[in-house]
């Protein structure tokens, strides 16, 4: 993009010093600017950081003093004897209305003196593990015990505790919420080892603005709030009570925690940026947060960067003035130059410079017209040197032509000998492979016949195993034979017993019957005999009722041994039929037997000829392991044949590729001589045209 002679184009030196110089001034000037202004606004920030750490850690430890002193009255509280004996006689039971009321009424003294000497205190309870409002003590003006879930959930932690303090964050109701005002709550579990039963717990219900009066001093920025956050950054105290029981927008994450810093930035709800600061308070695992816009204490820095614009524009104007300076010394001495060379290059060697500068410019056109006088002698002295080099390229490209056809016919030579050793190679491959796949299946064959080896002695086990459970069975079917014999026998005894018994009871019957004949008579001679026979009428009464009682029992036995002859019978015919059972059974075992035996003997001389299989294939497998040597052995000598080969083939399509190179080098050098006799002839026109 050129313009008229003797004007700048986008190109030239000029322009590009003049950017160069212009951008330089501008971008170091803004990037100084910038940088201080940055800097200023890290010095305020970090300053104001600083100061404000120290007002947070202040607050914080008034705080700690704050808490640490209701722990120590906690303490003092868990230690006093006094208060543990009143304790311990108000839930023993049996004990006197007198010594209770007396012992309540010092509990509930003990318990508005801790009040009334510290207005910061909503109430102070003792509260048994039940939350039983009956049994707790209150100071005066409390209400009473209330519970739901959050407060046995709050209970249970105390418990868990062990006697440990424990801090609730502020409530907007109370701990038991019954209160208009939010407060803190700090809880202690007074252990009794002895009496469990007189545990309670203690508990401090401290006016949440009592954390507002030891931080109301605190500010940070114009604009700024001081909050107090638990451990998961809920809110404990703030300005604004409705924020009470929430999550805090801006919060210290385990990061910030971590890194030991005491202040950061972060974004408030409106997405405001602050600077925040914080202190871990040592009482309470609570932290005491401030934060206030960055506006409020920056606005001074930003006073810096109107300044910094009003130089940025005298810098601006101080480039634009060096730049043109540079480009009427610099530029437009290197535009004539470049004319001059523009001339020279089109075949003008006369064209001179007339500089009058020492400077580098003067001493860049004088170089000029040095130059371009050692440039017409040298194109004198070349001209001479081309022709001949002309013929010498001549003579080198016949030499080349003959060169490489020679090389070419070695080359077609070596490569069917590459050729041919391939294919041997690739036979070999195939033999090597064939080997291994031989020497694979024999192994395969070998693994069979290991494991038919190891099955056949597990079938052989098996049936030793079979044989001896056999022999057992046998043994233990003749003895079941020979208990049923036995069996038989005691019912055939048991048989006769029965008979014999009923032959006993006939005569008993009859006796039976006569007793009662003899007592009927006895009745009537007794009768007979009126008042001198009664008592014989009475023993005559009894010896019928025992003749009867004896005639019953009588009937009874002999059914009895009715239903044990019936059931000898079922037996014996039972036993009879189980006979030729158990005898088939035992000779169906001992044939069982014998088919074990015969197996084992087949399954031994199965092992011995699996054993001699497996020793003919190890034999294989040797042979096989020698023929894979071979193979390898011939495939490796072939493998050395074919790179030797290659490498020879390579050497030779290396030749021929060299000797073609030099044909078309011998091609180019002819060309290139005859393009500098062109060249030469222009400049030597020229010269001649000068003279």
């Amino acid at each position: 993009m050129k313009k008229l002679r003797g004007q700048w184009h986008w190109n030239s030196v000029g322009l590009k010093m003049f950017v160069i110089v212009f951008a330089a001034v501008v971008l170091l000037s803004a990037v100084l600017g910038f940088s201080s202004y940055r800097a200023s606004r890290e010095i305020i920030r970090e300053q104001v950081a600083s100061a404000s750490t120290q007002a947070v850690e202040q607050a914080a430890d008034k705080l700690d003093f704050l808490f640490d002193q209701y722990e120590a009255s906690s303490r003092q509280l868990a230690v006093d004897q006094t208060l543990r004996s009143d304790l311990e006689t108000v839930n023993q039971p049996g004990i006197g209305t007198v010594a209770r009321t007396k012992a309540e009424d010092r509990i509930r003294k003990k318990l508005d003196t801790l009040k009334g000497a510290d207005d910061r205190l909503q109430g102070v309870r003792l509260v048994t593990k039940g939350l039983e409002d009956v049994k707790s003590y209150k100071s005066s003006g409390v209400s009473s015990v209330r519970t739901d879930e959050a407060v046995e959930a709050r209970v249970k932690s105390v418990l868990e505790a062990e006697g440990e303090p424990v801090w609730f964050p502020a409530l907007q109701k109370g701990f038991f919420g019954a209160y208009t005002e939010p407060t803190i709550t700090m809880a202690r579990l007074l252990r009794n080892m002895n009496h469990p039963e007189a545990e309670y717990i203690l508990l401090f219900e401290i006016k949440a603005q009592a954390v507002g009066d030891i931080l109301g001093n605190l500010q940070i920025g114009k604009s700024g709030q001081v909050r107090v956050l638990t451990a998961d950054n809920r809110i404990v105290h703030a300005a604004d009570k409705t924020l009470l029981e929430t999550d805090s927008v801006i919060h210290i994450d385990a990061k910030h925690a971590q890194s030991g810093e005491s202040s950061f930035q972060a974004a408030d709800e409106q997405g405001v940026q602050q600077l925040v600061v914080y202190r871990q308070l040592k009482t309470v695992d609570w932290r005491i947060v401030g934060y206030a816009p960055e506006s409020d204490f920056l606005s001074a820095a930003d006073r810096l960067l109107v300044v910094m614009l009003f130089v940025l524009l005298g810098a601006v104007v101080v480039a634009v003035l060096i730049g043109y300076l540079l480009v009427r010394m610099v530029g437009r001495p290197l535009e004539k130059l470049c004319r001059l060379m523009e001339e020279g290059e089109s075949g003008n060697l006369q064209v001179r410079t007339h500089f009058k500068g020492r400077d580098e410019i003067g001493r860049l056109g004088h170089s000029f017209n040095r130059m371009l006088e050692q440039i017409s002698r040298l194109v004198e002295q070349t001209n001479v040197s081309a022709a001949e080099l002309l013929t010498t390229a001549e003579n080198l490209t016949r030499a080349s032509r003959d060169t490489s056809q020679t090389a070419a016919e070695i080359a077609q030579a070596t490569g069917e000998i590459a050729a041919g050793a391939e294919s041997l190679a690739v036979e070999a491959e195939k033999g090597t492979e064939t080997a291994e796949r031989i020497g694979n299946q024999m192994g395969r064959v070998a693994q069979v016949n290991a494991a038919m080896d190891e099955s056949a002695g597990r079938v052989i086990d098996v049936s030793q195993r079979g044989e001896s459970y056999m022999e057992q069975l046998v043994e233990k079917t003749e003895s079941v034979a020979r208990m049923t014999a036995l069996l038989e026998e005691n019912s055939d005894k048991l048989s006769r017993s029965t008979r014999s018994i009923r032959s006993i009871l006939a005569p008993m019957v009859e006796m039976t019957k006569q007793t009662n004949i003899l007592s009927l008579n006895a009745s009537i001679e007794a009768s007979r005999a009126g008042s001198a026979g009664r008592g014989f009428m009475v023993i005559a009464g009894e010896i019928r009722e025992l003749a009867a009682a004896s005639g019953e029992s009588i009937q009874t036995v002999s059914a009895i041994t009715e239903e044990i002859q019936e059931a000898i019978g079922q037996t014996v015919e039972v036993l009879t039929g189980i006979s030729p059972l158990f005898a088939a059974q035992t000779e169906a075992v001992k044939e069982a037997a014998g088919i074990f035996q015969n197996v084992k003997r087949e399954m031994e001389q199965f092992v011995t000829e699996i054993r001699s299989s497996s020793t003919s294939v190890q034999e294989l497998l040797h042979s096989q392991s020698i023929l894979h040597d071979f193979v390898d052995t011939v495939s490796s000598v072939v493998e050395q044949t074919n790179a030797s080969t290659e490498e020879v083939a390579s050497m030779s399509q290396e030749q021929h590729r060299v000797s073609a190179e030099l044909v078309d080098l011998s091609a180019r050098l002819e060309e290139l001589a005859a393009q500098l006799q062109r060249s030469l002839s222009a400049f030597q026109g020229e010269r001649a045209g000068s003279h």
